[in-house]
């Protein structure tokens, strides 16, 4: 989940960033063996030199028959919130451009 928020802050900063937090996870079910992981990202605040990312993660199980769940439907099974500092090449805190 880190790197999916990772590559969608590192887009919109338009460069390097780095994880600062871990503001909340939730974990709402298991991931099996063989389930088909899925994350999506998406931007919630920008700030000066942070963003803000909620990241959900998604399965398409493996063997739906024995959960309950539709042949190919989609379950999320964890929800989390990450900050990102974009940085500069020293690894120092670097503005996030606008827009």
């Amino acid at each position: 989940m880190d790197i999916a928020g990772g590559i969608t802050a590192k887009q919109r900063a338009r460069g390097r960033v780095a994880t600062v937090a871990v503001d909340g996870m939730t974990f709402k079910l298991p991931v099996k063996v063989g389930d088909v992981l899925c994350c999506y990202a998406d931007v919630i605040r920008i700030g000066r030199t942070s963003l803000t990312i909620r990241v959900e993660a998604w399965v398409i199980r493996a063997d739906p028959g024995k959960t309950g769940h539709p042949p190919g439907g989609r379950v999320q099974v964890t929800e989390g919130v990450f900050t990102y500092v974009a940085i500069d090449g020293e690894g120092k805190p670097r503005p996030v451009p606008p827009g």
